[in-house]
């Protein structure tokens, strides 16, 4: 089994009313159900959508330095994941097209390298 990562762009949702945010709750749940029933979910979660709610922490000086805001400006920032443990890259992609229909926005995959001081974090 290997570990991947399913995420989204913010600026990839599109601009859509309340009512079509409304719509799309009950089939990304039910993805979200589909993939903890099947065993292969580690997590998922949206993201606080105001930059300026993040925060960054670098060390590359050699000194440790908190600032608030993102890290660096970018066009596109991530709004949210998923991580699955599945056998394959088939797998992977299948469970990112369902959280694509889910949530209604594109989804990009991809997987962790093995050993990966992430998935030693998590325990996985």
């Amino acid at each position: 089994m290997a570990h991947y990562l399913i995420f989204f762009n913010q600026q990839w949702v599109g601009d859509h009313d309340e009512s079509w945010f409304e719509g799309r709750v009950e089939p990304a749940t039910a993805v979200i159900r589909e993939m903890q029933d099947q065993g292969v979910l580690v997590y998922a979660g949206g993201l606080v959508e105001e930059l300026e709610e993040a925060a960054s922490a670098d060390a590359t000086s050699g000194e440790l330095v908190f600032t608030d805001g993102p890290f660096a400006e970018t066009k596109e920032w991530l709004g949210g994941l998923t991580i699955v443990d599945v056998p394959d890259d088939e797998s992977a992609r299948r469970w990112a097209g369902r959280v694509a229909e889910g949530c209604g926005w594109p989804q990009e995959v991809r997987r962790f390298k093995a050993g990966s001081m992430q998935a030693a974090v998590l325990g996985l």
